[in-house]
């Protein structure tokens, strides 16, 4: 039903598909071992969490473990309560040396353990690996628990839900904006699809027919779009300062979906059926010759450029959707490996080693994070109806 809505309302909300195939190994393989049995916490509940909560993070992360004795990292210290204050103290060793990594005192409102939580262990996670971790972002997502498809957000743990949108109606394909304080998305609350961003009441894009998957550019003067105002679906950019203007970029006669910027905003990426079946292409952002990126598989939809430079997408592959990962610089693909299930949405996560996408099995979505690296796939959000469409904060 969900791809139906996707790719046959016109494209509406980029097609998205993929499966993962990540190297499986022994669980714990060549992690960093790092002991917490000596950080304290008062009685309280937030306390409590927030420890709870830094360890789940910390194994989730991909690249620690935390082990009950021994370890060759170390947190000592203690999180309390106070004046409606939430202070926990950190300090991250190495157990061999003694050699500091990470002394700081944090506060936050003892209403926000959970995220003081995913602050520290970001901050651990770099301190003791140098790579960013990724428990400090937010996800948004499609969820249909009310009866009706609307946007949500939620941590990067699936946790602390909440909803965006009431329209009522059908919102689909959000996208953060680079500053992290709005979405925009696609909503027929109008009767018509319109793009949509939050905080704001009109619409950003309302011409006659199609418009769908806004993507705002990273500089955030520019919305990369879809618009069939002029015919078949095409891809646009919209300017968004004062008097922006509109750009046509294709002339396919064909269909366009989901467009997504390079990290530096002089390229985008795309789903065009020019060729016959849905493929994906990068133009530069001037226009010019698109170049084709996928050569197999007979679709290859729902792009995502990360940070760390590298495309995921979906690709149907012998009647299931996989999760390929292409490097656009020399056009290799790696594809990551799951279960039998339908993989589809990918994301990436802001440490730039996670993916997040929807897993779809017995006609049910539900959000998962994947590692490119070796760790099995963790199930993030499921139950209360369908959930789809996930989008990571940069």
């Amino acid at each position: 039903m969900k791809r139906s809505m996707l790719f046959g309302l016109a494209l509406l909300a980029a097609c998205t598909a993929w499966s993962q195939r990540a190297v499986v190994t022994k669980e714990g393989e060549g992690k960093i071992g790092i002991n917490l049995g000596a950080y304290q916490t008062g009685g309280d509940g937030a306390s409590r969490t927030f420890l709870a909560v830094l360890k789940a993070d910390l194994n989730r992360s991909g690249y620690l473990t935390v082990v009950s004795s021994g370890g060759e990292v170390a947190v000592v210290g203690r999180c309390v309560p106070g004046g409606g204050q939430l202070v926990a103290d950190c300090q991250v060793y190495q157990t061999a040396t003694r050699r500091s990594l990470l002394g700081k005192r944090y506060n936050a409102p003892e209403n926000s353990a959970r995220g003081l939580a995913h602050q520290v262990a970001d901050e651990i996670i770099f301190a003791v690996t140098g790579k960013p971790g990724m428990a400090s972002g937010k996800i948004t997502l499609v969820g249909n628990r009310t009866g009706r498809k609307e946007i949500y957000i939620c941590d990067m743990d699936g946790q602390n839900m909440r909803q965006v949108t009431s329209d009522r109606s059908i919102a689909v394909g959000p996208r953060w904006t680079p500053d992290l304080q709005n979405l925009t998305y696609t909503s027929y609350k109008r009767g018509y699809p319109n793009v949509f961003m939050t905080g704001r009441a009109k619409p950003l894009s309302s011409y006659g027919g199609l418009n769908a998957s806004g993507a705002v550019s990273p500089n955030g003067k520019s919305m990369a779009l879809i618009l069939s105002k002029d015919g078949n679906p095409e891809l646009y950019v919209m300017g968004l300062g004062f008097g922006g203007g509109l750009e046509r970029l294709t002339r396919t006669r064909q269909c366009e979906a989901s467009p997504c910027w390079s990290p530096d905003g002089n390229h985008i990426v795309y789903v065009s059926d020019s060729s016959g079946t849905p493929q994906i292409y990068i133009l530069p952002r001037q226009g010019g010759q698109p170049m084709r990126l996928t050569t197999s598989g007979t679709e290859n939809v729902a792009p995502d450029w990360g940070k760390n430079g590298y495309i995921v997408y979906s690709s149907r592959v012998g009647g299931r959707y996989r999760i390929m990962i292409a490097n656009p610089v020399n056009r290799t693909v790696r594809e990551l490996e799951t279960d039998w299930a339908d993989y589809e949405d990918p994301s990436w996560a802001p440490d730039g080693r996670h993916i997040v996408c929807s897993r779809t099995s017995g006609y049910r979505s539900s959000i998962y994070l994947l590692d490119t690296q070796k760790d099995s796939p963790i199930p993030l959000v499921s139950g209360s109806g369908d959930w789809y469409s996930p989008s990571c904060s940069p």
